[in-house]
C-alpha cells in the first residue's frame, strides 16, 4: 500500500510517526537462541547435504506449532532447492508439512513455557540461490553464500528475517583441498581421510541469519594483525595472495579503532577480510566480510577497495551488532553504514574529504530523485515481495545523519550514538528507538525533524531571490519551498554574503519554517556575491 502525499501531510501535522508493517510472519513465542549447521560438500555435484539443529527457546506454553523458511525443491526450479528427509526432536513428537517454502512444526504436547527444545532437520539438495557453487575468475571451483536480504532460506532453514538473531555454528565435511571460512573463532580443522576434510567454526555473538557467511574455496590466509585480542584475517585466492595481503593491509585496523571509539565495543570474535566470487562490490557479513574477487588490485593506494572496506566494517556496529527490527527500517543499516564511512574518512583523510563524499552523495540523491519521485526511505516494504533498499537509503540516509548532527550538535549527536549502540548491542532497534536515544541526548524533540526527512518521498526544493534595498541600506531575501506535495520543511538556512565594505563574508543563519520566507540583511553597501549552504549543511535543490 502506497500512501498519498496528502494522507503523509496529514500525518506529519498530527505530529505522529507513520507505522508501516513488514509483512514477514513474526513469531514473538519462540525465539531460537543457536543455529548449528553441518554441512557436507562435494566436487561431483553441487548437492548439499545438511543437519540443522535448532535450540529454540518457547516463551509461552501454547506453541502447537512453528514456521520456518527453507526453499522447497521444485520442477519450476529445474529440480533446486531443498527436500527434507527427517525433523525430530528427543523429548517431543514432531509431525512437519514444507510447502510454499515454508516449514511448519506441529507438536502434539506443545512446549512448556521457558522450555528450551533442541530440533534437528536433515535435509538436502542443490541451492537455488543463497549460497553460489561454482568456478572463481581463475576457473577455480567454490563455494560462497549470500544471504541478504533473505537468501539464506534457500540453503539454510532458518527464521529468515533480521528481527531473530541468534548465535551459530558450521561444522562443513569438504574436499581436502579447500580451506572453510565462516563467523566466529575457528574450533577444529580435521583431516577426515585422503579426500575429505572436517573444519567446525563457532559464532558466540548473535546475529540475523543474513549474516551468517560460509566460503569454501582454495585460500592463501594472512594473520595480519590483532585488535583489542582479537585476529584481523586476509583471505584471498593463492594467484591473488601478495596483491591482497597489501590491499587488505590497510586501514581495516585504524578503522576498527576509530569506531570503537567512536561508538562503543566492536562485537565479534574476529575480523576476516575474504576474497569471495559471491558479491561485486562487499557484504558485512559478521566477523567475516566478503569483497568481490576482481577489487583486488595489488596498489597500496586501492582507494576503491579501503572504501568498501571501511564502510563494510562500520556495518559490523550498524546492521549487525544493532540490527534493524524491520525491513521498513533498513535504513538503519545502509545509512549509518554510509555516513559512518565518511566520519571516518574525515578522521583518517581531513574534512574536506568528508565534504567531497557528502557532495558526491548529494548528486546521487538528485540523480535518483529526478527519476524516482514516490521512495521514501521508510515506507511499506518488505523483502518478501521486493527491493527494501535503494540509492536513497545509503546515500540520503547518510545525509539525515549529517544533518542531525548539525541540528542537535556533534557532542549530543556522538553521546546519543553511543547510548543507542549500547542500549541495543546484539539487539535489534527501529528508527523511534534511534529518535528517542538522539531526543534524550540533545533535550530536543525531533519528531518533525525524522518525519519531513525518513516517512514522505519529497526532497526539499528552494527558490531563493534577493534585491538590495539602495534607500534601506538592506538585503531582502524571499526563500520559497516549491516541493510539490506542498509539505513545508523545517531546516537551518546559511546563507554567506560577500560584503565589499569589510572586503570579506559574513555569514548568516535562519530558521526556516514557512513556505514563503522573507528576511532581511542590513547592508551599507550592495553585496558582491552570496552562497546559499556554504558549509554544505542542507539537503535540498536550490532553484
Amino acid at each position: 500500500m502506497k500512501l498519498n502525499h496528502a494522507l503523509i501531510y496529514l500525518f506529519l501535522l498530527s505530529g505522529n510517526t507513520l507505522v508501516y508493517a513488514d509483512k514477514y510472519p513474526k513469531n514473538h513465542n519462540i525465539d531460537i537462541l543457536h543455529y548449528k549447521f553441518e554441512l557436507s560438500l562435494s566436487d561431483q555435484s553441487d548437492e548439499i547435504m545438511g543437519k540443522a539443529s535448532l535450540h529454540i527457546l518457547f516463551k509461552t506454553d501454547d506453541s502447537k506449532k512453528i514456521r520456518l523458511d527453507l526453499i522447497n525443491k521444485t520442477d519450476a526450479r529445474k529440480g533446486k532447492g531443498m527436500a527434507i528427509d527427517s525433523i525430530y526432536s528427543p523429548h517431543h513428537k514432531i509431525k512437519y508439512t514444507h510447502s510454499n517454502d515454508e516449514v511448519f512444526l506441529f507438536f502434539d504436547t506443545p512446549p512448556e513455557k521457558d522450555e528450551k527444545l533442541e530440533i534437528s532437520i536433515v535435509y538436502g539438495g542443490i541451492p537455488a540461490g543463497g549460497l553460489k557453487i561454482g568456478p572463481t575468475k581463475y576457473g577455480h571451483r567454490s563455494f560462497f553464500n549470500e544471504n541478504w536480504p533473505n537468501l539464506a532460506r534457500h540453503w539454510l532453514p532458518s527464521i529468515d528475517h533480521p528481527y531473530d538473531k541468534a548465535t551459530s555454528e558450521f561444522l562443513v565435511k569438504a574436499p581436502s583441498k579447500y580451506k572453510v571460512v565462516s563467523n566466529g573463532l575457528l574450533q577444529e580443522e580435521t583431516h577426515l581421510d585422503k579426500s575429505f576434510s572436517l573444519t567446525h567454526w563457532k559464532q558466540s555473538v548473535p546475529v540475523s541469519p543474513w549474516l551468517f557467511v560460509l566460503g569454501v574455496a582454495e585460500f592463501a590466509v594472512q594473520m595480519v594483525d590483532e585488535f583489542e585480542g582479537k585476529s584481523i584475517q586476509t583471505w584471498v585466492y593463492p594467484q591473488d595472495r601478495e596483491k591482497g595481503f597489501i590491499d587488505f593491509s590497510y586501514p581495516t585496523k585504524d578503522a576498527l579503532s576509530f569506531f570503537s571509539s567512536y561508538i562503543g565495543p566492536f562485537a565479534y570474535e574476529k575480523l576476516a577480510n575474504i576474497q569471495a566470487a559471491s558479491v561485486g562490490g562487499g557484504m558485512e557479513t559478521s566477523s567475516a566480510i566478503f569483497y568481490g574477487e576482481n577489487l583486488i588490485t595489488g596498489k597500496p593506494d586501492n582507494k576503491r577497495l579501503q572504501d568498501v572496506v571501511i564502510h563494510e566494517l562500520a556495518h559490523q556496529w550498524f546492521g549487525n551488532a544493532v540490527t534493524e527490527s524491520t525491513w521498513d527500517d533498513a535504513w538503519l543499516s545502509e545509512g549509518f553504514a554510509t555516513y559512518f564511512t565518511l566520519l571516518y574518512q574525515e578522521h583518517a583523510y581531513g574534512y574536506q574529504e568528508y565534504i567531497n563524499g557528502l557532495k558526491l552523495a548529494k548528486r546521487r540523491v538528485d540523480n535518483y530523485t529526478k527519476t524516482d519521485s514516490t521512495f521514501s526511505i521508510i515506507s511499506d516494504r518488505t523483502a518478501e515481495s521486493g527491493i527494501v533498499t535503494n540509492t536513497l537509503t545509503y546515500q540520503k540516509g547518510a545525509w539525515i545523519l549529517h544533518m542531525l548532527r548539525h541540528k542537535i550538535g556533534h557532542a549530543a549527536f556522538k553521546n546519543g550514538i553511543q547510548a543507542y549502540y549500547k542500549k541495543y548491542f546484539n539487539s535489534t532497534a527501529t528508527t523511534d528507538d534511534f529518535r528517542t536515544e538522539m531526543e534524550k541526548s540533545s533535550q530536543k524533540d525531533l519528531k518533525t525533524f525524522f518525519q519531513q526527512w525518513l516517512y514522505q518521498p519529497d526532497p526539499l526544493k528552494i527558490k531563493a531571490s534577493y534585491v538590495y534595498d539602495e534607500t534601506l541600506k538592506e538585503l531582502q531575501l524571499k526563500i520559497e519551498q516549491i516541493q510539490s506535495s506542498g509539505i513545508i520543511f523545517e531546516f537551518p538556512l546559511e546563507l554567506e554574503v560577500y560584503n565589499p565594505l569589510l572586503n570579506g563574508t559574513t555569514f548568516h543563519e535562519f530558521e526556516i519554517k514557512e513556505k514563503t520566507t522573507l528576511l532581511k540583511i542590513p547592508m551599507k553597501l550592495a553585496p558582491g556575491g552570496l552562497k546559499f549552504d556554504p558549509r554544505s549543511i542542507l539537503l535540498a535543490e536550490f532553484f
